[in-house]
């Protein structure tokens, strides 16, 4: 083919991330896209609600021109009405890991998808169940993965998916990009996945 579909240039897609994380689950839905690394100021996080204000900053911060679909995410973790964000070393990371053994735990992402003038928010949650870890357990998983850029110190499609005992949700939610939502919302912004 030696011209362009059309409708293509509006079916431009930028992730506002620089998790390669995200970038591979999009990959899924979307074999061609854009990444642009926010430079935000998260602020304090302290409610699931938060991440979706972290959300649009990053949008907003990456946002070029209204002929994109611009895709940003925040992922936190949730114990006990406690937030879990991003451990600042091993110590901490040993502390959070230990809080989550034996009991649920929530997930949410604060999903911001903009098209245009059009702004689609969303909020989704899946509850993790670990299983009880021992110092161990802990001591072998810290040494396997490098978690201080993981929200509550792990990483589910990591080795600690060894930790989980059950789990209620999106998978691809505690990875970090909820990927039913996601397709969900495109094809209602006028995405066509086969252009």
């Amino acid at each position: 083919m030696d011209y362009r579909p059309a409708g293509v240039e509006c079916q431009r897609i930028v992730l506002a991330s620089s998790s390669p994380r995200r970038a591979e689950l999009l990959r899924l839905l979307v074999p061609g896209f854009e990444t642009r690394s926010p430079e935000v100021d998260e602020g304090k996080v302290t409610r699931p609600v938060d991440l979706l204000r972290v959300a649009m900053a990053k949008a907003q911060a990456v946002r070029r021109g209204p002929e994109e679909i611009l895709i940003a995410a925040d992922t936190g973790v949730f114990h006990r009405g406690l937030h879990l964000g991003k451990p600042r070393g091993l110590d901490e990371a040993r502390h959070m890991l230990s809080r989550l053994s034996g009991g649920w735990h929530h997930v949410y992402t604060g999903l911001v998808v903009l098209r245009d003038r059009v702004v689609r928010r969303q909020l989704v949650c899946t509850k993790v169940r670990f299983r009880d870890l021992s110092r161990e357990d802990i001591d072998w998983y810290l040494s396997r993965e490098e978690v201080c850029d993981k929200a509550g110190a792990y990483a589910i499609q990591g080795a600690a998916a060894a930790f989980v005992a059950e789990i209620r949700g999106d998978f691809t939610n505690v990875v970090g990009l909820p990927l039913p939502v996601l397709y969900r919302i495109l094809r209602e912004l006028g995405w066509c996945p086969w252009l």
